[in-house]
């Protein structure tokens, strides 16, 4: 009815501008967004992002992330604009790039196959040079961070065990690399000290989801400290020394609901909070020469930039204001240049993809850097959402997206009224009409057919679905499909406590804020409730064949993506690393195996009655790619409807272009099929 509204109210201009004709009717069309078909779905998916800055010591220019190409590699531009350069040519995709701090050149990592074990390469500063420091495919290397003299990187890396991995530092000029902490868990340099002479290292907790440890190591001497010492399940994140070497600056939920930025004296292990936000601090950066300090508060999922000066102490300087983005939307991937002259940063939303800024600390200007290609649909035909809460059944208020089509809008003009009718592509048309009589205008209106909607699961499930720019909805969206994205409990974003509401035996109560979720679709949301259908990736892909088990009538169609279909098999042949991190969130093997087995949507598959299609990578080190194999097997055992797509070159996700291009005109025709009203 508000489209509605705002599209009558468009008539209502109308006319101002084009007085009636006495003499015969006319029509008029407004379309306030494309109409259907206008841009295919290869359209969609050839819009392009531009992510992960790296500045020059000089903020002069930028290396970056782009897919150009149709996988991410690494471009340079001047960052006053221009046409980049292209400097890495791989089949498979860049994963980060990070320049030294004395700029002498690049790390960047890679993988292949979607494998997920990625390889490190310096890259010089000018791009003309490539060298592979790491050359053991079947083993995983996860980067960690410069030392502040340009000369050793530190990272993470499973070679000693498949199942555990330890902290390396390695000489760049000779790729020489030196073991400096050894422990049988999840471990991951995370910060580097000024001299050179000590990292924090975060150990992943072993028995709650969520948790980590921070130990304070010698390189020389390879010694640890253990610094954080607490009880329960509590994060310690975005680690950084000071400039005396004496604290570190952090961020912390520990005795608290969300992650807030902290000061730890090292000598007593004291810690003060230094900005007690009441939203989590997401994205942090500190300049090379630790001066300056920016970070990001998601609010609600939105992002509020902060730009502070800090002392050698570690105290920050005043607050401020906050920076002022280019809209509504999510920053990331924050990085000062060399003289602290200029912060760049990745900003997208749900009407921008994903670009680099460049903000001027001194002048507090904001220039956009790179243009990605929106393929030529217009700007102006994507959907923001609006935020929504629904009571799930115990009474809580569960979050969510929620994403309306924009309708399309034609006008008959007669001698005295103007019949307005709406169309939101697939829909049937809502009416109104606009009486003129005596000079007074009379806006009337009929609410029309319901929507088709699909609603999107996040993945995780610790993650957060937040109001980002997803091509693949805004192609939905303009075919007339609603979309609403849930933050079920379990989700981050809004505090510990909600986070650890589906903890183990607690995890189908996520999935009954789903059914929750339909009912208000139904009753506020204007959907047809013959057309709702369900869709995630990885623990979202759980969560839909989840949802298709317990509720099977609410679904008319359902989309997994590498998910979870059997807890057993899954934590069984998951990566050896991952199986203690899954099993402090799901359940362990030996103590809730039963429950595992009936929490398993095969173990419920003879509920399924909802048609489901399910794509999924053979190279997946997460989900096995077996856990497709298994529910679409018994699916098609039993006569059932489903189909399936498995790629042979990609891993935890579909991410090459020409593979999405095939995958996804296929699940618009599957939708398409089995939600036509």
């Amino acid at each position: 009815m508000r489209k509605l509204h705002s599209a009558m109210l468009i008539i209502a201009l109308l006319l101002i501008t084009f007085p009636f004709d006495s003499s015969h009717a006319q029509v008029v069309s407004v379309s306030p967004s494309v109409s259907r078909e206008r841009y295919g779905i290869d359209r969609y998916l050839n819009i392009r992002s531009a992510a992960s800055p790296a500045l020059s010591q000089t903020g002069d220019r930028v290396a970056f992330l782009t897919n150009i190409t149709g996988t991410s590699q690494v471009w340079m531009v001047n960052a006053s604009g221009g046409w980049p350069d292209q400097l890495t040519f791989y089949t498979d995709r860049v994963d980060f790039i990070q320049l030294s701090p004395d700029g002498t050149g690049y790390i960047f990592g890679k993988a292949v196959g979607g494998n997920e074990n990625a390889q490190l390469y310096w890259l010089s500063a000018d791009g003309s040079q490539i060298r592979q420091l790491t050359d053991t495919p079947k083993i995983r290397h996860n980067f960690g961070s410069w030392s502040h003299d340009g000369k050793k990187i530190s990272y993470a890396s499973n070679k000693r065990n498949p199942d555990y991995f330890d902290v390396y530092i390695m000489d760049v000029a000779t790729a020489r690399e030196q073991l400096v902490y050894q422990q049988d868990g999840s471990n991951d340099p995370v910060a580097w000290s000024f001299d050179g002479r000590q990292l924090v290292v975060s150990h992943g907790g072993e028995s709650l989801s969520l948790d980590n440890d921070l130990y304070l190591v010698d390189v020389a001497t390879k010694q640890a400290t253990h610094l954080t010492p607490h009880e329960g399940s509590a994060e310690f994140d975005s680690v950084y020394f000071t400039r005396d070497g004496r604290s570190i600056l952090f961020t912390t939920n520990d005795n608290r609901e969300f992650q807030s930025l902290a000061l730890m004296d090292l000598q007593t292990k004291r810690v003060e909070i230094l900005d007690d936000t009441q939203w989590d601090v997401g994205s942090t950066e500190m300049s090379d020469d630790g001066r300056m300090f920016a970070y990001a508060i998601n609010r609600d999922g939105f992002s509020e930039l902060y730009l502070r000066e800090v002392g050698a102490d570690g105290k920050l300087g005043p607050k401020g204001s906050a920076i002022a983005l280019p809209g509504k939307g999510i920053a990331g991937g924050l990085d000062f240049s060399g003289d602290n002259a200029k912060l760049a940063f990745s900003f997208n939303g749900a009407r921008f993809n994903t670009d680099i800024w460049l903000y001027n600390v001194e002048s507090r200007a904001l220039a956009q850097v790179t243009h990605s290609s929106r393929a030529g649909i217009p700007q102006s035909s994507f959907v923001e959402p609006e935020l929504i809460h629904y009571k799930s059944f115990d009474g809580r208020e569960i979050p969510a997206w929620y994403y309306r089509p924009q309708p399309n809008v034609t006008a008959s003009i007669g001698r005295s009224s103007i019949q307005v009718t709406t169309s939101d592509g697939t829909t049937t048309p809502a009416t109104g009409t606009l009486n003129v009589s005596g000079g007074q205008m009379t806006l009337s209106a009929n609410a029309g057919g319901a929507l088709p909607v699909i609603v999107s699961v996040h993945g995780g499930p610790e993650g957060q679905s937040r109001p980002d720019f997803n091509a693949i909805n805004q192609y939905f969206l303009s075919r007339g499909y609603a979309i609403l994205a849930p933050n079920v409990r379990g989700s981050t974003g809004y505090g510990k406590t909600y986070t650890h509401l589906d903890d183990v035996r607690k995890r189908e109560d996520s999935v009954k804020d789903l059914a929750a979720a339909v009912d208000w679709l139904k009753s506020q949301g204007g959907a047809d409730p013959r057309r709702i259908a369900v869709m995630g990736g990885s623990y979202g892909g759980y969560m839909t064949l989840a949802a298709i088990t317990l509720y099977p009538e609410i679904w008319s169609a359902a989309v997994d993506t590498v998910g979870i279909a059997n807890f057993e098999s899954f934590l069984k042949n998951t990566s050896g690393y991952r199986r203690k991190l899954r099993e402090v969130e799901y359940g362990s093997l030996e103590r809730d195996l039963e429950f595992l087995r009936a929490a398993s949507p095969l173990n419920r598959v003879t509920q399924i009655k909802t048609p489901l299609m399910v794509i999924h990578g053979k190279n997946d080190p997460r989900v096995p790619y077996t856990e497709a194999e298994q529910i679409v097997k018994a699916l098609r055992e039993r006569g059932a409807p489903v189909e399936y797509k498995l790629f042979d070159d990609e891993g935890h996700g579909i991410n090459k272009l020409s593979n999405r291009l095939i995958v996804y005109p296929q699940m618009v025709d599957f939708l398409d099929r089995y939600m036509k009203p």
